[in-house]
């Protein structure tokens, strides 16, 4: 008969007395972690909402003086009578158009740029306090 100690029943326990279950994961500090992402998440999802909604309102807006301008462009372009002077009215008026468009476009880029850039940063400063939770998360407890 062999001794108690050499017993399955003693070696599992032995096996088993030795292994060291990780620590269970305070819940409360993971939901309030993905809470604060959620949060990050929506208020990136709100700025990129505004700044659509700012490039869409600007653009409609250049749009209405863009067509106002055309107007008046095309109204003095019809008072012109000598054909030199018409020549040099419409080259004008395609120099200021261009210029404008330009203008125009770059000033719509940088609305998209700065709204881009700022949902981005919400959501990189977020990332940057998840990944430090997650590594006190992970640390072990010290009782002091």
């Amino acid at each position: 008969m062999s001794s108690s100690s050499n017993s399955p029943k003693a070696e599992m326990s032995r096996l088993f007395g030795d292994f060291r279950f990780p620590a269970m994961p305070d819940l409360e500090a993971l939901a309030g972690a993905q809470r604060r992402n959620l949060d990050a998440l929506s208020a990136a999802n709100r700025v990129a909402l505004e700044g659509a909604q700012a490039v869409a309102k600007r653009h409609m807006e250049i749009l209405q003086q863009s067509v106002g301008e055309l107007s008046e462009a095309m109204r003095k372009l019809a008072e012109v009578e000598a054909p030199q002077a018409r020549a040099e009215r419409q080259a004008e008026v395609v120099r200021i158009t261009y210029e404008r468009a330009v203008a125009n476009m770059r000033e719509l880029a940088e609305l998209i740029q700065k709204s881009s850039t700022e949902a981005l940063s919400l959501l990189n400063h977020r990332f940057a306090e998840a990944m430090e939770e997650a590594k006190a998360l992970t640390q072990p407890k010290t009782d002091g």
